[in-house]
């Protein structure tokens, strides 16, 4: 069955966890005692009605505070689609648990309340959707039964936001009204609603093409770890294990290993069901290679006419979750695929107002705040631009002392 992930973002208060807790319900994919445990709560908490919220908000903080604050995973599915929807929080405090849950998504719902349209956090969260390489966008204005189903709001907001989005990097993108507290327009077409004439919610996430979204063109093959057998069976068996980040990879293909530059062929392709003649992202695989060559973890395996860029100086996009800022000089570690390189922030060329999307001159990045840094690492990193290839173009920063991550990062072309 196709998989589709999503994630849902927007402001505190929106209605996420109530949007994805009304989908669970209405598809069935709520177990009895589950239900019977939030009935019991909604009740604890005064509620005549059952609070699908807490469906998602598991957290003893998230149902004490009425807010969600780690990133909850969900799965359903459909007789078309199955679905692993991310319920991220919508306070600024945790952005960088939004930026988690949508950094894998294929598409994002961005929540914004009919009676105050667009915030700033609805705007942010967009934005770094956007930079996240997410492709497809909803715009679910919630809400709409506190202001009487009015055509005219939802009018309103959709102008403000064709405005703001007009410098997206996202092409497809739905605005659709609805209630999740009522499931108008949620699963089903709601009657409160006879001007709108577009499909609710669940049926666009059914119907979202997703197929050319993944890159099947470049071959990208980062090593996680080499399998050498210690048994009598496969005292010669040497592999290479990873999972593939892009483009299909076949037995017999010519191959460069990077970033030493050797060449070679891929002699067999082993996948947990056995032995298989291709393998395609995103599949595990480990790849025998013709030629003993000296391959490592941090290793990446590439087509040999179709390569990443080998370099120490990185441009990016950073989005900086610390209360500590960032700038010139600042020694951090750089996780990049199944690398961890010492890196030191060698500039910080803009900063980007999240509002108007248009650049601002800064010398550091303080906390929630977008800009353009170059960093230099101590080794080379293997990378693409993160518009070729969501895995092998994103990073984050760690603070070597206290290990927390700092920022997280997408490489820009230069």
């Amino acid at each position: 069955m196709d998989l589709m992930r999503l994630a849902t973002a927007g402001s505190v208060d929106d209605g996420k966890s109530t949007l994805i807790g009304r989908l669970l319900y209405e598809t069935g994919s709520v177990f009895d005692d589950q239900l019977d445990a939030t009935r019991l709560a909604s009740e604890r908490m005064g509620s005549t009605e059952i609070n699908l919220a807490l469906l998602t908000d598991g957290l003893r903080a998230e149902r004490e505070q009425g807010i969600t604050i780690d990133v909850a995973f969900r799965y359903f599915a459909t007789e078309r689609r199955a679905f692993i929807i991310a319920d991220t929080p919508g306070h600024v405090q945790y952005t960088r648990n939004m930026v988690t849950g949508a950094s894998t998504a294929d598409l994002a719902v961005v929540l914004v309340d009919a009676r105050s349209g667009l915030t700033e956090q609805s705007r942010r969260h967009a934005f770094l959707c956007s930079l996240l390489g997410v492709r497809h966008l909803v715009v679910a204005v919630n809400k709409m039964d506190l202001v009487g189903y009015d055509a005219a709001v939802f009018r309103g907001i959709c102008e403000s936001f064709r405005d703001f989005s007009a410098r997206l990097a996202i092409s497809d993108i739905t605005v659709i009204p609805m209630s999740a507290l009522h499931g108008d327009n949620v699963v089903r077409t709601s009657d409160a609603m006879p001007w709108y004439h577009g499909p609710p919610l669940l049926h666009h996430l059914e119907n979202t093409h997703l197929a050319s979204d993944q890159n099947l063109v470049d071959v990208r093959l980062p090593v996680q770890c080499v399998i050498r057998p210690r048994d009598d069976h496969h005292h010669d068996y040497r592999g290479y294990a990873g999972q593939l980040a892009g483009g299909v990879l076949r037995v017999g293909d010519e191959v460069t290993v990077l970033p030493g530059g050797l060449t070679t062929r891929v002699a067999a392709i082993d996948s947990p069901a056995g032995p298989v003649d291709e393998a395609f992202a995103p599949m595990s695989v480990t790849v025998r290679l013709a030629d003993e060559i000296d391959v490592s973890r941090g290793d990446m395996i590439t087509r040999t006419g179709n390569q990443p860029t080998v370099t120490q100086d990185l441009d990016a996009l950073v989005c900086h979750m610390d209360r500590t800022p960032i700038g010139p000089g600042t020694r951090l570690l750089l996780k990049h695929a199944n690398n961890l390189v010492p890196a030191i922030v060698d500039d910080v060329r803009y900063q980007i107002d999240v509002n108007t999307l248009h650049r601002q001159s800064a010398d550091k990045l303080g906390f929630n705040e977008i800009g353009r840094v170059r960093i230099r690492t101590t080794r080379p990193v293997m990378c693409d631009s993160y518009r070729r290839n969501r895995t092998t173009g994103n990073f984050v920063l760690i603070d070597p002392r206290t290990k927390r991550t700092v920022s997280a990062g997408i490489v820009e072309d230069r």
